[in-house]
């Protein structure tokens, strides 16, 4: 199994269209990663603002494109400590690769480098490790788990749970999974006996922790009534839905004082009295065609995810 080695340089080079990702209905044309195909969807940028909160006020800083360079520059999250995100790259040759930068400014550095393609960095619960999905050389996608300061080997965290798209801890050994398949299932693992249960069908990308319940959310396709963010229950595994996301909208996150927002086009929404509100607008920036957002363990910051300023 290969090692892994940190570099401090940025990923340079053009973007390549060949790289992971697959087409699980309508909700998953935008997964950048899968078991069959190599096709780059876009290029983009993470960006990073600055946010606070006071109560159901939010207010939003002016962003900075921490990734500004041609090519897929996606999936953030920040570490533990909010100090820095790790966020997918890339490069030449379709590989991708696992990068971390510092929120406040600085210059990448590189996390992964192996002959698979790693997606989706977590850091795990045990603050030693980042988890990731993992295309392997057959083409099997697995979650994988990585030593966050690059000495040791990676190891595969649930062997026979496949092929896994995206993920959340959820507990020291819980996990909330996206599988892939038609549909794809939102399952509920146990790292320690590695298995899994199905909990609900038809499920987009994002799983965000719900602050100070032991609950995720997700968006759940209902035929015939179109998307809605609903809640798993972790204890019961009860699913209920709680409201219809923005139109375009394909993300959203809770920040640590219960806020919910949610993104689409260049605007950023929360969640408030029963509606959706517009807290900003970051077009003015640059900033347009939002896919993903992150949010910092203190609500202090967010990642964006947005399309490259360059594509035409």
């Amino acid at each position: 199994m290969p090692n892994f080695r940190l570099q401090t340089r940025a990923p340079r080079g053009s973007f390549s269209p060949a790289f992971a990702g697959a087409f699980v209905g309508a909700i998953a044309c935008g997964l950048v990663v899968a078991a069959n195909t190599a096709a780059a969807q876009a290029s983009t940028d993470v960006w990073v603002v600055s946010m606070r909160q006071m109560g159901n006020t939010i207010r939003i800083g002016e962003p900075r494109n921490a990734t500004s360079r041609p090519g897929y520059d996606n999936q953030p999250s920040f570490t533990a400590n909010g100090l820095a995100v790790m966020y997918t790259v890339v490069g030449d040759g379709a590989q991708a690769d696992i990068w971390r930068f510092p929120v406040a400014g600085g210059e990448p550095a590189r996390l992964t480098s192996t002959a698979e393609s790693e997606y989706s960095a977590t850091e795990t619960p045990d603050g030693m490790h980042f988890s990731v999905i993992r295309v392997e050389a057959d083409s099997t996608q697995r979650l994988w788990r990585f030593p966050l300061t690059g000495n040791g080997a990676p190891t595969v965290v649930l062997e026979n749970i496949k092929p896994v798209g995206y993920h959340t801890w959820a507990g020291d050994h819980g996990l909330v999974l996206f599988v892939l398949g038609q549909p794809a299932t939102l399952q509920m693992a146990d790292e320690r006996t590695g298995t899994a249960e199905v909990v609900a069908r038809n499920i987009g990308r994002a799983l965000p922790k719900v602050p100070g319940r032991a609950a995720v959310t997700f968006v759940q396709i209902v035929p015939d009534r179109g998307q809605w963010i609903a809640e798993l229950d972790l204890r019961t595994k009860s699913v209920r839905r709680l409201m219809r996301p923005p139109p375009g909208a394909d993300y959203h996150v809770w920040t640590p004082d219960g806020a919910l927002i949610s993104a689409a086009g260049s605007s950023l929404y929360q969640w408030v009295d029963g509606r959706w509100d517009q807290i900003a607008d970051l077009g003015r920036w640059g900033v347009r065609g939002i896919s993903r957002i992150a949010v910092s363990p203190k609500g202090d910051w967010l990642a964006i995810v947005a399309e490259d300023q360059r594509t035409p």
